[in-house]
């Protein structure tokens, strides 16, 4: 489940009430909307439309609207907003005071109203505060075994990362091997045409892509879908750097990645030295790239 949910991230907005909304209940044919106090319905439609906003916006409201969860009378409800808030309040560059009111508030829900483990492995919401926690580098505190378990996954999933290899083949027949590349910096993205945040940040990465690519850079952005649909979008973005076909998501279980846009920096020496859980801007990803000795 945790892994379905994760891979819904990029279509939050449009899956909101079945698939966040809806939590601890997995979709179903019969599932119903919570019905929503006065108090939560406002913020529920926020939430909603926050993707309407301008970044700059979106940045106040998301912040404000943590703190209305916050303030909020104890129910399941106050968890399900403080989840979705979570879930989106990482689309983007909307600064860190931000997301530690968002992370704040979502640990302050499951303090409230824990939620029991879904097959044995920590329920979504404990990931969603693992991860705010670990790749955004934001403080909360949390005395929870799930919340522990949900951290050393992520943990173990970046052994596994810096350990991983792959050999793709690009929309032009070429073949990429990661390790090959050993010597450049790389910039591993996981995308896909249908997904909003993707598109957004496409052509910060091909900027950078043009702005970097002779000292060294490499992105190799990875898509599951057919060439055939691949092809023409990347065609009319007009998209640079390379793109590779991943039919059956080998790479991306192999990256242990269960939402897009993600992204993974390796430096000159293989290392994985940061990445990301969701959209990054240019700002963000410059950011990712000076780890790698890349400015």
């Amino acid at each position: 489940m945790i892994q379905i949910l994760r891979r819904l991230r990029a279509a939050t907005v449009i899956l909101f009430t079945a698939v966040i909304i809806l939590y601890p209940q997995r979709l179903c044919a019969q599932a119903q909307q919570p019905a929503w106090t006065s108090q939560e319905q406002p913020i529920y439609e926020q939430i909603r439309h926050l993707r309407d906003l301008p970044d700059d916006v979106r940045a106040r409201t998301t912040k404000q609207l943590a703190l209305q969860i916050r303030q909020l009378p104890v129910a399941p409800n106050k968890l399900r907003l403080a989840n979705a808030l979570a879930n989106l309040s990482t689309e983007g560059d909307f600064g860190h005071d931000t997301l530690q009111e968002v992370a704040t508030t979502l640990a302050d829900a499951l303090r409230e109203v824990p939620v029991p483990q879904d097959k044995g492995q920590p329920a979504a919401p404990y990931v969603e505060l693992a991860e705010l926690v670990r790749y955004e580098h934001v403080q909360a505190s949390l005395d929870d075994p799930q919340f522990a378990a949900a951290t050393a996954k992520l943990e173990a999933d970046d052994a596994r990362r810096q350990n991983a290899d792959f050999t793709l083949t690009d929309l032009h027949g070429k073949q990429w091997s990661l390790r090959e590349l050993r010597g450049k910096v790389i910039l591993v993205n996981f995308w896909a045409t249908w997904c909003p945040p993707c598109r957004k940040e496409m052509p910060d990465l091909d900027s950078l892509y043009q702005r970097f690519k002779d000292r060294g850079f490499v992105v190799l952005a990875l898509s599951d879908e057919d060439a055939g649909k691949v092809k023409p979008f990347i065609a009319e973005r007009n998209i640079s750097y390379p793109i590779l076909l991943d039919p059956g998501d080998n790479v991306k279980d192999l990256f242990q990645v269960n939402g897009i846009p993600e992204s993974f920096v390796y430096d000159r020496g293989g290392v994985l030295v940061a990445q990301s859980i969701d959209m990054r801007t240019q700002r963000q990803f410059l950011e990712m790239l000076g780890k790698a000795g890349l400015q």
